[in-house]
């Protein structure tokens, strides 16, 4: 008996990847390079995975709690242009035709919401697992024995799929270590600080001798000698002055699994969906390659069945 699958799909993460990756390529004077890179990679993943269950989790406009105990989170990242923006809706729009739960939370980024929805499931799920469909790699800490994470391919980038062993293959970390290493190194893309002078090879170093920040800093209070033989005098100074900042770095880069969301796994069970109404969809912005792409639904079944 198949084991029952539950794809969550990054949506931010997914239709920026569709951004930058597609050909630039207007309908109407208006731009839909990401609409049709999103649903196409939507399609591929029903295809590839099989999945008995889907849901998509976005962030929302606003502030998240890391805004409020960091102010300079994010604060470098370049804002794509208002073109990128203008496509949103119209995912949305498709995500309520095919009947997926679109989900998202004030006051928390797309994440947080699939960390909770990994945690939260796994007991409704029985044997099956989920798997993750991204293109950020801050989600590799949710992986385990019952959880992927799926970066898709578009364009140059090819596909990847990271089990447990994947993630310690390609970082020589576990998967729960990697907050760890960004609360230790930083992370530039998201602007988190780390500790000042502790680089990657180092940050390594340390995790692969202690296994986390929280095991660091018990011995950097209880035996400082320790981390200064091992290591340096130096590096010890470093991990001293940073404290503050590798805890609350840590706190930026840990994904929330305990977010109150109100989902019931029986909501996004897949291919229950009118498949004339995507049809039409893909009709109005001229996606006819896509159109035969369509994952069979359950009423297109059932007619099916019945003929027989």
């Amino acid at each position: 008996m198949k084991k029952p699958i539950f794809v969550l799909i990054d949506g931010n993460a997914i239709l920026h990847r569709a951004y930058h990756a597609m050909p630039r390529f207007e309908i109407d004077g208006k731009l839909v390079n990401a609409i049709y890179g999103f649903i196409s990679i939507l399609f591929s993943t029903i295809e590839k995975f099989q999945p008995e269950f889907l849901a998509v989790a976005f962030d929302v406009k606003g502030p998240t709690f890391r805004d409020k105990i960091f102010e300079e989170y994010k604060a470098k990242r370049v804002k794509p242009p208002q073109e990128f923006y203008d496509q949103i809706p119209a995912v949305w729009e498709f995500l309520a035709e095919m009947e997926i739960p679109l989900l998202t939370k004030e006051g928390f980024e797309a994440d947080d919401i699939i960390g909770t929805l990994v945690r939260k499931i796994n007991g409704d799920l029985g044997t099956g697992e989920v798997i993750v469909v991204t293109g950020d790699q801050d989600t590799l800490q949710l992986v385990d024995d019952r959880t992927k994470i799926a970066m898709p391919a578009m364009g140059a980038v090819k596909e990847t799929l990271y089990d447990q062993s994947a993630v310690r293959g390609k970082f020589g970390l576990l998967p729960a270590q990697i907050v760890d290493y960004k609360a230790l190194s930083g992370d530039t893309s998201d602007n988190i600080p780390g500790v000042k002078g502790i680089g990657e090879k180092t940050a390594l170093a340390l995790l692969r001798e202690y296994g986390s920040v929280k095991k660091i800093y018990e011995i950097v209070e209880k035996n400082p000698k320790e981390i200064e033989e091992k290591f340096s005098k130096s590096i010890l100074q470093k991990l001293i002055d940073g404290k503050k900042e590798a805890f609350l770095s840590y706190d930026l880069a840990k994904i929330r699994t305990d977010v109150p969301l109100n989902f019931k796994l029986k909501s996004a069970v897949l291919h229950d969906f009118d498949a004339d109404k995507v049809i039409k969809f893909l009709e109005k912005f001229r996606f006819k390659s896509l159109i035969k792409r369509i994952p069979k639904s359950k009423r297109e079944i059932g007619q099916q069945e019945a003929l027989f």
